[in-house]
Order: structure tokens, then sequence, then C-alpha cells
């Protein structure tokens, strides 16, 4: 199929864990069902992204508080959204962002979102971890680009979304061939608007090109006008009860 253009032989499906990385839901007062989901007993929750208002808030929201804390007393990774708009945003706003997420919710680890690809931004998101990093005692750190940086980041992170966006372009998408020089574990793809049937297609696309944290979804964007990542997918039971105990071929 044209999305496997790499002869990845080093990790086994068997070997393989899946688990999910919630990219966001709404606030924990218009989905506490979703938020609930997560602490679950057996849900194989990688991380789930807190993102208060665009980021941390300009103070803090005690909802938001009760709802990482509960996470994070049922063993789930709890990251911080910051955007860091194609690299348009400032060192400085980014770290105190970043700050605020450790002193207000106890965050573990941070989602920069919306991350440059090129080589020659790679310095200043270097300088960003690094930072994020020694703030955030040794924080868990996943870049979103949502494609495939150039392979420096890789060596600046604990986690890169080399895939984010609809099932229509992920179905026919192409993995780079240097994602087969790390483990899965190190990959993350978030797909919206895949239909139920199509479920298990999409995981074995995941499982094909190498990604252990995965987010599927049949909502979708409407046009731009709605966010496909703010509630749970219609067929959250069935993808945690495939996903549950590892997958598989």
């Amino acid at each position: 199929m044209p999305h496997l253009t790499s002869t990845k032989t080093s990790t086994s499906s068997t070997e393989l864990r899946t688990g999910l990385g919630v990219p966001g839901f709404a606030h924990p007062l218009v989905a506490p069902a979703e938020w609930a989901e997560l602490t679950r007993p057996g849900t194989p929750v990688h991380w789930a992204v807190l993102d208060v208002a665009d980021g941390p808030g300009a103070r803090p929201d005690p909802h938001c508080l009760e709802a990482a804390g509960r996470l994070r007393n049922a063993g789930v990774r709890v990251l911080g959204r910051l955007d860091s708009a194609y690299g348009t945003r400032t060192y400085g706003e980014t770290v105190s962002e970043g700050q605020r997420y450790i002193d207000w919710y106890q965050v573990d680890g941070f989602l920069l979102d919306r991350c440059p690809t090129e080589r020659a931004t790679l310095p200043d998101v270097r300088r960003t971890v690094s930072t994020l990093r020694a703030v955030g005692d040794d924080a868990h750190i996943v870049l979103g680009h949502g494609t495939h940086p150039h392979p420096g980041y890789a060596e600046n992170a604990d986690q890169l979304v080399t895939f984010s966006g609809s099932w229509s372009d992920y179905r026919w998408s192409q993995v780079a061939e240097w994602t087969a020089d790390y483990p899965p574990d190190r990959f993350c793809h978030l797909v919206h608007g895949v239909p139920g049937p199509h479920l298990e297609e999409a995981l074995r696309i995941a499982r094909w090109q190498g990604a252990a944290t995965i987010w599927f979804t049949d909502r979708t964007d409407r046009g731009g006008r709605v966010d496909p990542w703010e509630a749970m997918p219609g067929y959250w039971d069935e993808i945690v009860s495939r996903i549950g105990t590892g997958v598989s071929e």
C-alpha cells in the first residue's frame, strides 16, 4: 500500500504496545465524562493533554487542577499544551507558559503544538526543550509537528507527532525512511474522521509506520469549524478493547 515506504524490521508487531495520546478534550466542566473515562482502570493512555485556555490561561483553574490530579493519581501522564505557532512564539513566552503549567497544574511534561519542522529552527526548539526539561524535572516532551520533520528533531524530544490530520490523508500517507532508526514509542499519530468500519485499517497503518501512540476518532473538523479532538470518539469502548492488551497482527 502507498503508505508503507519503509522496510523496518527492527520491531515485530507482537512487541509493539499501542496506547492512546489524548490531544486534549474540552474543559472538564464541559466534558466531565471524557476526562473521567481516562481514569478507568486498564485504559491504555500514554498521555493526555491539558489545554486550559489555548495554554495555561491567565490564572489557575481549580477544575483543570482537579482533572489533572485525577489523571496523575490514575497513573496517566499529563502534558501542558504550548503553542509554538510554527516557530513564531518567543522563547520567553513559551518557557513562561511552561512554568505556569508546572506551578498551577503540576504537569508531567509538554506538547509543543504546531512545532516547526525545518532544520533552521532546530536550535531554537532544542533550547526551548532543554529549558522545559530543566524547569519541569525532566519533563516528557512531545513535539507536535503533524508531519515528518527534519530527523534532528528526534534527538531532542521523547516523542514526535509525525501525523495529525484527516483519515482521507492518513490512509494514503507515507512514512519517512529515517524513522526506521527509532523505536515505535518515539512516534505518535493523531487522526480524525476515521469511520468505525476502518478502525482496524487505521491501527494497521500505525503499526506498519511504527507509531505506538495514537488517537483515532470519528469526529471531524467540519471544514475547520469544529475541534475534532474535544470529545470522545463514538467507538471509544471498541478502541480501548482493541489496544488495551496490546495490538498484534
